[in-house]
């Protein structure tokens, strides 16, 4: 009689454990998504995410076609203020000898003296003087453009791709900016020869980041 119970206890004890969850599949993980509104962005300082960031300068290749070129390395600042907009700021800097293209040999030349000259001057900055938003997810940030040691104004045109609370990277959440920007220079005011006579539109693709602070202890 013992032998006959037991498969039936043993059916009986798995089935409670399904039943039950014990061995269920864990509930998936709820990932973050950015908002389509610049609301969803707390104040406070935001810096570039350096693993998700793309700077790229279009380049008319002597009007047959547009060249891309793209940098590598970038920084910056944002300090973003959710009730006045406006008062935010933002500083970002370039790295002119992270210059890449398709072209063997040719980024080595345009860093050199007779285009970046990123020897003499071995980054390009952005200063913002002013932010203007025009709606939920688009406005403009005009600045001071730094290249080769010229200083011109210039403005980005920018589109928010999504804000809100994110991964920071540890057992904490952080918040999220994540913007599509675009502006375009002229190349004639920051001596780059002759090369380069239609304007320049810069691009970046970015994310920025702010952790939460620490618990209290």
């Amino acid at each position: 009689m013992i032998v006959r119970i037991l498969p039936f206890a043993a059916a009986f004890c798995l089935a409670t454990t399904l039943t039950t969850g014990a061995f269920a599949d864990p509930a998936p993980m709820k990932l973050p998504h950015g908002e389509k509104d610049i609301a969803a962005a707390d104040s406070g300082t935001y810096t570039l995410d350096k693993n998700h960031v793309a700077v790229l300068a279009r380049v008319s290749h002597m009007g047959f076609s547009i060249s891309v070129f793209r940098f590598g390395t970038a920084s910056a600042t944002l300090d973003w203020d959710a009730k006045a907009p406006a008062k935010s700021k933002l500083s970002a800097t370039v790295d002119t000898s992270s210059i890449e293209t398709n072209v063997p040999g040719f980024a080595e030349e345009l860093q050199g003296e007779k285009y970046l000259n990123s020897k003499a001057f071995p980054t390009a900055t952005f200063v913002s003087t002013a932010f203007h938003k025009k709606d939920a997810a688009h406005g403009t940030v005009d600045g001071n453009f730094t290249l080769k040691g010229v200083t011109k104004p210039m403005t980005f045109t920018v589109t928010l791709v999504g804000a809100g609370k994110g991964f920071a990277g540890g057992p904490t959440m952080g918040h999220l900016i994540g913007i599509h920007a675009e502006g375009s220079i002229n190349p004639q005011d920051f001596n780059m020869g002759p090369f380069f006579q239609e304007p320049i539109v810069l691009t970046v693709d970015t994310e920025f980041d702010k952790p939460d602070a620490a618990p209290a202890k």
